[in-house]
Formats: structure tokens, sequence, C-alpha cells
């Protein structure tokens, strides 16, 4: 009698069968360490949640009116330092030569640092560069007052004028060098940044500074606070001058938690952005505003 033949149908299911075996032990594996992964990641997405549901939201930041005002040029260069704002150079920070130094009546004692300003020539069709192009700029320094001399004259970052001391590059892209000084006109802008907030984080144990940098949205930061995973409650950092920021709280051996504040009444948290093994000297990048 002749023996029955298995179906092609089986040999198939017979052959799948032997790999589905061979995987069935790191699948196993996969679904014992599962739970502790689901939890960690839960955990996290809910500390996040409930840090930023504290967030104070608004409407974007948006330009201002023009306004007039009168700009200067220094030589601007790499390596320009940022000087009273805090900064370092401000080219490799990413703020290339677009940067402005303001008098006293605009860099309101280094709470404007970070601000973004658009600024174009009027009025002096001897020394603005025709059409009136615009430049897009960022507050990095001061424009101390010369009050030995008159504001009219040599004096013109005095009070309570507002005026703009703009990197040469881009002084030349609006005005003619041998101008000295031409009349503008500016207004505030958002500012757009690559990237997220930058951390820069140096000091001791007993003492830290943390210089906050890359800022988007209205750019001037009127607060910053951190917390840490442990004993770190959240704390409010003090400006030290410009965008550095200090305080005496215990930060190291914490995994770091920084909320900003901009003067348009926004905030933004970064959760956990600085591991529990941050070293001082290194920079540590948050998200950004809008």
């Amino acid at each position: 009698m002749a023996m029955p033949m298995s179906s092609p149908s089986a040999n198939a299911m017979t052959m799948k069968a032997l790999p589905l075996r061979a995987l069935l032990g790191p699948i196993l594996l996969c679904l014992l360490l599962l739970p502790d992964h689901v939890h960690v990641s839960a955990a996290d997405r809910v500390l996040l949640k409930a840090e930023q549901d504290h967030d104070r939201v608004g409407p974007k930041f948006k330009p201002g009116p023009w306004k007039h005002a009168h700009a200067t040029c220094y030589e601007g260069g790499s390596g320009t330092f940022g000087g009273a704002c805090g900064y370092h150079d401000v080219v490799k920070e990413g703020y290339g030569l677009k940067t402005v130094a303001l008098s006293d009546a605009l860099f309101n004692k280094g709470q404007s640092c970070g601000a973004c300003f658009e600024i174009r020539c009027v009025d002096s069709p001897q020394w603005c560069k025709p059409g009136q192009p615009v430049v897009s700029v960022t507050a990095t320094n001061h424009c101390p007052p010369n009050y030995n001399l008159p504001s009219d004259n040599g004096g013109w970052c005095n009070s309570p004028r507002e005026h703009f001391d703009i990197a040469k590059p881009i002084f030349l892209q609006i005005a003619e060098y041998k101008a000295g000084i031409v009349p503008v006109e500016y207004r505030r802008v958002p500012c757009k940044k690559q990237g997220g907030i930058r951390f820069t984080i140096t000091g001791n144990p007993y003492f830290n500074e943390v210089m906050v940098w890359n800022v988007g949205g209205s750019g001037d930061v009127t607060s910053v606070e951190v917390k840490g995973d442990g004993k770190l409650p959240w704390t409010p950092l003090k400006r030290m001058w410009g965008q550095r920021w200090t305080t005496d709280a215990k930060l190291v051996g914490e995994s770091l938690t920084f909320r900003v504040g901009e003067s348009d009444g926004r905030t933004i948290t970064s959760v956990n952005i600085a591991p529990k093994n941050w070293q001082f000297g290194q920079t540590y990048e948050g998200k950004n505003f809008d």
C-alpha cells in the first residue's frame, strides 16, 4: 500500500517552525526586560509633562514698531568677545559678526543682551546704501557713555540717546564707512537661532556660574531657574552681569533641569539636559523658543 505523501504546506510549516523556536529565547528575554524600560520611559514622560505644564505660554514674539536712532561701527572680527553681555567668542557661538553694542538707553543694565534687531540706514542719501537694505543683529555688548564729549559730537552713547555700535562688516551693508555716524531706523524682532538654548556651566562646587546663550524668541533672558533630580528643588539663579547667572546651591551630582524666562513673559523648560556626571566647563543644550 502506498504511503501517504506530506503536503507541500505541511513541509513549509515545519521549516518555518525551526527558526521560530530559535527566536523564542531572545524574544522572551526582551519581554522580561521590557516592563522596566517602559516604566522608566513613562516616568520620564510624566516628569517632562509635569515640568512643562508649569511653563508660561503665550503668543510668539513679534516684530515691534520702527523707531529712530543713530549708528556707528566698531571693527569686529573673529575673536570678538561679548564684553558686557558675558558671551565668549561671538563668532564661534553662532552670532557671527551680526552683533551690536547698545547705548545705555537700550542696554537696560544687561537685560537686553541677546535681543535681536533689524536696522536700516535712512535720511542720508550721501551715506546710506541704495535701497535701504536691512540688517539683522543680536545685542552682545554695551556701548558705554562718554560724558566728556557732547551727545551730538562723540558722546553718541550718552543717555538718553538710543544708539547702535555695529560690527564694521555689517555696518558696511547699510552705509558707507566714511560716514562715521548715520541716522537709522530700528525695530525689535524675534531671534531665529539654530538648535537649542545653550547652558555653559563654570565655577566650582560652591559657586556655579551659567552662561545662557543662543536663545530664540525675544532673545533677552529675564530669569533662569535650575532643579536637580534629587535634593535640589527649583532654585532661581541671580544675574551676575549680562547673560551670566550664578547660584551657590549644590548642583554637583544631580541631573539638571533648567527653566528660562523671557521679557515677553514666556518660559521654557529643558528637563535633565545635564547628566549626573556633568562637568564644569561643559555646555549643555536644551529646548528653545520659537
